[in-house]
This record gives structure tokens, C-alpha cells and sequence, in this order.
């Protein structure tokens, strides 16, 4: 039974093992029935060397016919050939394998490195799901209209997102496609060396290199599964990536006050941009000895440069002022780990507990 099983699911594995660019080929040569391979470039982004390795491994899968002649024809098989005769199988596949599956235990630590494009995917969709009150996020084109649905479900639900398209040459037109039904910021980056990513409330998150995503198996992704390295993925999108991007769309759905921040860099800037009266209750610890500690006061000053390498403000309290700046801070007295900002006071937890 176990050589069955494992003789089956390699039958399947290798019929569906496949990458982006023999997706797109392929729904390409289905659309138009027969093209060359120089056709297949023009009606998609695959590179040109690529386009022979990609339809000959949809050949090896029997999903479409090579034609020998000048230029050789790519040919579409028949969805139900192609398919049908291994349907039963995968039916009989899945069932044999949910009757043996037990569920892992999640560990909420758990730092891990995958090769699975389907698992990458996976975590890009939990993190989404998984954000609270702040997501930031570096998606190609493709991976924007997959997670459409969630990243407007996510702005429905009150969570601002800070969102990267890459490469900027696909990125679809601030004329043509709603940008702030699904962030509130919108930018794009030159160059496919950009990576995916994706970090939810500054902690659970996700990092990935474009080609990992395609069908390069030496690339990987990283998963910090509610890590608090997360801040190191979080840090390295607000200065490196956000700030060579450019702005496609701006000023989307505000949240309404008390708000909640991972990022001081997000929370100074609100300050700054809306130019009001503020007052902050910020969680943190003390740089010099490590303790927790809690601030709560107005907010009288904020430091910010346009790079947004710095971040820092100044809040009245009681015994004083204090300055705050962000994880892992050096020049300020405390590291905010969870910032609350309102309008008339400081915030207490309980009162955006179920903003």
C-alpha cells in the first residue's frame, strides 16, 4: 500500500509541479490553441531563453504537443485528456493522505526556512489574515491580485498597510486598478531583485526572493511565525525598500482614533501629517537597563528625517519628558515595542482592545 501511495503521488506531483512561467505559458498556448515560441514571449512576461525550457517541460507533462516545422508549433492537448485520466487518482490521493495526516503543533516561535512555493504562499496569505492593526507588504503584480480579496477584507477591517508593488514596469495603472480599496499607501520599486514580503502588527512575517516564487528551487523563503525578529523584516522594508519606491496612490481609508502601532515610524508620521493635538501610550523598555516600562503623556515633540532612517518623539508625563524612540533603540531613553496614540489622552489597552 505505501509503494501504491508514494507511486501515485509522484504521478500527480509531476503533472502539477509547476512553475510560474509554465503556468502562464500554458494558459497562453490554451487561449490561442497553437503558438511559436516567440508568440508565447509576446503574449507573456516569460524571457525569451526561458520560453523553450518551459514549453518542453509542459510537453514532458503531456500538456501540450510539440510540431516540428519552421518555427515549431506549440499545440494545446485537450484540458480533459490532459487531466481527466489522473482525476480518480487525485481524489483517491487526497483521501489516502487526510486518513494519515496529523496535525503539527504550531510552535509561535518557530523560525523556518521553506522552498515550497505553495507553503510561501500560504504564510503571505496567514499573515494577512493574521493582521490586527499594521501590515506592510512587498507583492509582485501577480501576488496583488491573488491576495485582493484579503488585503481588502484586512482595509475593511481597519488595518492600515503600507503596500509595495515590484517591479514597477508591471505594476498595473493607478488609473486602471482601486489601490485603496486594498492599502492605504501604495508605492512601486524597480528591478525583480526586490523581495516578497510580508509583516503583520511588526511581528509575523515572511520574507522571499521573487525567483523562489517562480520556479527556482535553490531559493527560499524565511517564515518568522510571530517572531519578534519579525522587526528586522519590518525595519529593512521601511528604509531600504520603501523609501527607493515610488508613490502610486495615497491617502486611503484613515482609522479613526485611539490607533495602534508596531512601527514608530508609522505613528510619527500620522503625528506629523495631521498636525494635531496628540497624546501617547507607549509599552516599552528602558535602553539603559532593560525593564519594562510604560509612558503616558502628550506628545510634544516627534524627530523624523524623509529617509525615515529616524524616528523618535518626545512625550510630557508626569515626572517629566521622555523620548522614545523605536525597536532596538540607542539615542532615546525607552524602546517602544507598542505604541497608542489618541487625541484627548493616553490610551489605555482596554480601550482599542476590539478597535
Amino acid at each position: 500500500m505505501a509503494d501504491d501511495l508514494r507511486f501515485t503521488m509522484e504521478r500527480v506531483g509531476e503533472r502539477f509541479n509547476l512553475g510560474e512561467y509554465e503556468i502562464d505559458a500554458y494558459l497562453a498556448v490554451l487561449e490561442h490553441g497553437e503558438l511559436t515560441a516567440s508568440e508565447i514571449a509576446d503574449n507573456t512576461d516569460i524571457p525569451q531563453p526561458r520560453v523553450y525550457d518551459t514549453v518542453r517541460s509542459l510537453s514532458d507533462r503531456g500538456l501540450v504537443e510539440l510540431r516540428e516545422s519552421r518555427p515549431m508549433k506549440i499545440v494545446a492537448v485537450d484540458p480533459e485528456d490532459a487531466f481527466g485520466n489522473i482525476q480518480s487518482s487525485l481524489t483517491e490521493l487526497v483521501d489516502e493522505l487526510g486518513a494519515r495526516y496529523t496535525a503539527p503543533a504550531r510552535d509561535t516561535e518557530a523560525v523556518s526556512l521553506v522552498k515550497s512555493r505553495s507553503t510561501i504562499l500560504r504564510y503571505i496569505e496567514e499573515v494577512i489574515d493574521n493582521a490586527e492593526y499594521e501590515l506592510v507588504l512587498s507583492l509582485t503584480p501577480d501576488l496583488l491580485r491573488r491576495f485582493y480579496d484579503d488585503l481588502a477584507a484586512a482595509i475593511d477591517g481597519g488595518v492600515s498597510i503600507d503596500l509595495l508593488v515590484t517591479p514597477a514596469s508591471r505594476a498595473p495603472d493607478p488609473a486602471e486598478f482601486d489601490y485603496l480599496s486594498v492599502c492605504t499607501i501604495a508605492r512601486a520599486r524597480r528591478g525583480i531583485t526586490t523581495p516578497v514580503l510580508a509583516v503583520a502588527d511588526g511581528e509575523y512575517s515572511v520574507y522571499a526572493t521573487q525567483d523562489a516564487l517562480r520556479d527556482d528551487q535553490d531559493r527560499y523563503g524565511v517564515i518568522f511565525n510571530r517572531s519578534a525578529l519579525g522587526f528586522l523584516v519590518s525595519s529593512y522594508f521601511a528604509t531600504v525598500l520603501w523609501t527607493t519606491a515610488e508613490v502610486l496612490a495615497a491617502d486611503g481609508k484613515h482609522r479613526p482614533f485611539p490607533r495602534r502601532y508596531a512601527s514608530i515610524r508609522r505613528a510619527v508620521k500620522d503625528i506629523r501629517e495631521l498636525g494635531d493635538e496628540f497624546y501617547a501610550t507607549v509599552k516599552g523598555r528602558d535602553v539603559e537597563t532593560g525593564n519594562s516600562v510604560v509612558v503616558e503623556g502628550k506628545v510634544v515633540s516627534v524627530a523624523f528625517e524623509d529617509t525615515e532612517e529616524v524616528a523618535a518623539m518626545t512625550v510630557e508625563t508626569d515626572e517629566g519628558t521622555v523620548e522614545v524612540g523605536g525597536l532596538v533603540a540607542a539615542l532615546e531613553e525607552v524602546e517602544a515595542q507598542e505604541i497608542l496614540i489618541g487625541r484627548h489622552a493616553p490610551p489605555g489597552q482596554m480601550s482599542v482592545a476590539h478597535d
